[in-house]
């Protein structure tokens, strides 16, 4: 049992930019065309969308989105704030709808101070990437929720910034949102705790646990 917890989304949440959907437009963009927007209107459930957009890509291309990934910005205050968090002795996990070896490539240096990652992992032994998710459920490649439950809290606190963290904030009493997650949290009536960068998660919680 942890006191507290906090799981936080990569893309577009720990990177400045979208740099998983940004693959994918990139690698398949044809298919990204037709599927995204699809996803983002919930007419086609990320599970499935992902999925066939990633098994598109000819695995002969990972190592070009491996460099496409390595040198993606970090959101301003990232460092700062898990070094807060290993001060207050407060695990975070990265639950990502994204790729494992991309948040790894990304984080650096920085990998180490991160409690757990829970990602989608890539068999890139065929002829095109195949999937591989612990956590695939529901509509979901990574069902957030079922991640969470493996890590009983007293204070379960989730940051994200879009429709994957939907269901995964709808789960806790704490939610820092910003960008389209807003808009969904706006449609569930959750409170929610707006944010630019980490340094205004970290002043608040600061206030908040003294």
């Amino acid at each position: 049992m942890y006191k507290r917890i906090i799981f936080c989304d990569f893309d577009g949440t720990i990177t400045a930019e979208e740099t998983f959907v940004a693959v994918l437009k990139k690698f398949s963009p044809e298919v990204s065309q037709q599927l995204i927007s699809q996803m983002y209107a919930q007419k086609l459930t990320l599970r499935e969308g992902v999925k066939q957009i990633l098994e598109s890509i000819p695995c002969s291309r990972y190592p070009e989105i491996v460099e496409f990934t390595r040198n993606k910005p970090i959101r301003a205050g990232f460092a700062e704030f898990i070094d807060f968090l290993r001060v207050n002795n407060v695990p975070l996990v990265i639950v990502s709808g994204g790729l494992r070896s991309i948040i790894e490539i990304v984080l650096g240096d920085l990998l180490e101070q991160v409690w757990a990652i829970h990602a989608v992992d890539l068999d890139i032994s065929g002829e095109y990437l195949q999937v591989n998710s612990e956590f695939e459920q529901g509509d979901e490649l990574v069902a957030k929720v079922k991640v969470m439950e493996k890590y009983p809290s007293n204070e379960k606190i989730a940051i994200g910034d879009s429709l994957t963290d939907l269901n995964m904030s709808l789960e806790v009493r704490t939610v820092f949102a910003r960008d389209r997650l807003v808009k969904y949290l706006k449609e569930y009536s959750k409170p929610y705790i707006p944010w630019n960068d980490f340094i205004d998660i970290r002043d608040y919680l600061e206030d908040l646990w003294n």
